[in-house]
């Protein structure tokens, strides 16, 4: 059976999901074209956390709310690709933290430069304004669910 998504058949929580995956993908391609075509979307579960101020794996853990061991093996996949390291605490020499490197907070800046270029696309061929207001529902939307506050903690995570 094929489906045609028109706004009559579509579900609001499948159309915000799959127009979701589609702008994810498509700045996922600007990205590779610009060279970090390594990135992955859920590389951001970690690096959110990261760049708000350097942390250990045990705060990273706590804050991701999964084991020091899972913590671990997404740090050490993302230190292979060159997006985090490992650096002495300034306060405690046997300490730890993540930082970003060059090359993943060139990332971050890429990531935020093509998602703001596929705003401002969208704001053109759209209008301004639905933009605006298709964001305001969907801010409504997240506080109506009560994830406001997980994302401005920056703990927010895919669906299990």
């Amino acid at each position: 059976m094929v489906v045609h998504p028109t706004p009559e058949n579509l579900d609001l929580s499948l159309a915000a999901l799959f127009a979701g995956w589609a702008m994810i993908d498509e700045v996922q391609r600007r990205l590779a074209a610009d060279g970090f075509s390594e990135l992955r979307f859920n590389d951001g579960v970690v690096i959110q956390h990261v760049l708000a101020a350097p942390l250990s794996i045990t705060t990273l853990a706590e804050r991701m709310n999964v084991s020091q061991q899972a913590a671990s093996k997404a740090v050490a996949d993302l230190e292979r690709r060159g997006l985090l390291t490992r650096n002495p605490s300034p306060d405690d020499a046997r300490a730890r933290l993540l930082y970003l490197t060059d090359y993943g907070q060139a990332a971050v800046d890429a990531a935020r430069r093509h998602r703001a270029a596929l705003d401002a696309e969208l704001a053109n061929e759209f209008g301004r304004e639905r933009v605006t207001e298709t964001r305001a529902l969907l801010a409504e939307l997240l506080s109506y669910f009560n994830v406001d506050g997980v994302i401005r903690r920056r703990a927010i995570r895919p669906p299990a």
